[in-house]
């Protein structure tokens, strides 16, 4: 058992000290990009691909059981968003999640292409996502008072802040949100990590560049952002002052991420504001280590705790 203040890797996570210590560089950024989005243009297996506009895609896929294809039947449904630091990846990562969740949950589950910046900065993620969530609560098979969103990293922050938007629009009233080591904070760099050393696939470096271009600023760096308060505090869901009112979250993070301090203030301020919220400590995890090691006991633990919390904000029944 590793220690929650311990440098440890996870024993079940035998990768981890070969792992760099971050991905998406200045560097590498453009190579990366590509690479994750091969095979976004085709749609998931058994699925759909849908055209939302201006170049904005969802990836909807279905339950296939009978029993679970009714002909009126309105069912759950899960809105996913895909990590990346704001800056790579593509929905196609979510395909295996959204594809468990059709089977096991019986819902209705569609991952979200938002485009990103440097070319679409703020807000224009965001408004994807939301679109992408009104498009789902208007699906004749969905029933729009039991969605829920998911995401993981820059993915668990947009989910963070689609939750906020919705709450503000009061259009669509959320079931849940889950977020997987969720990127909520610009102002996070090296100095939040507890070991920095042993930081893995996100470093403080990387997390500037993201956040930087996220916020219009480029490669200059968050801080640098021509947004003002006001702004900021619609597109980092950490600057949110008031958090009541939020639907009921689920937070997942590792002892050994660089959004392990911000994603627990997270959390405490949820509690805090009256959200129910359940927080789940990994002690010697890393940063997206159940996607770098899927087979690992404890990362499979992970997702599947991620799906329980979903079947309970649902009101679905374990079969």
């Amino acid at each position: 058992m590793v220690n929650v203040d311990s440098p440890a890797f996870h024993p079940d996570l035998t990768r981890a000290r070969f792992m760099p210590g971050t991905s998406a560089t200045r560097g590498n950024r453009r190579l990366l990009r590509a690479f994750t989005r091969i095979g976004r243009g085709r749609p998931p297996k058994g699925g759909e691909l849908i055209d939302l506009s201006d170049g904005a895609t969802v990836r909807v896929q279905r339950p296939t059981s009978a029993d679970a294809t009714d002909a009126g039947e309105r069912r759950p449904a899960v809105l996913h968003l895909h990590g990346g630091g704001l800056i790579i990846g593509s929905a196609t990562q979510g395909d295996p999640l959204c594809r468990r969740l059709a089977d096991e949950l019986g819902a209705v589950a569609a991952s979200v292409d938002y485009r990103m910046p440097p070319e679409h900065p703020y807000p224009t993620p965001l408004d994807d996502a939301y679109a992408a969530l009104q498009w789902l609560a208007a699906q004749p098979d969905v029933d729009p008072n039991r969605i829920a969103v998911i995401g993981e990293s820059a993915g668990g922050g947009l989910a963070a802040s689609v939750a906020l938007l919705a709450l503000d629009r009061g259009e669509i009233a959320l079931a849940g949100q889950v977020l997987a080591y969720p990127m909520l904070d610009d102002r996070t760099d090296e100095s939040a990590a507890a070991h920095p050393g042993m930081l893995r696939l996100w470093n403080g470096r990387s997390n500037r560049l993201g956040w930087g271009m996220y916020l219009g600023a480029g490669t200059n760096g968050p801080e640098a952002t021509p947004l003002d308060s006001a702004s900021l505090d619609r597109a980092v869901p950490a600057r949110r002052a008031d958090l009541s009112g939020l639907p009921p979250a689920w937070i997942g993070v590792g002892t050994l991420d660089l959004f392990h301090d911000e994603d627990l203030e997270y959390a405490r301020r949820l509690t805090e504001a009256g959200v129910p919220c359940e927080l789940h400590v990994i002690p010697g995890a890393y940063h997206g280590f159940d996607a770098s090691e899927p087979k690992a006991a404890v990362s499979r633990d992970f997702v599947s705790r991620q799906i329980e919390a979903l079947r309970q904000m649902l009101g679905e029944t374990s079969e």
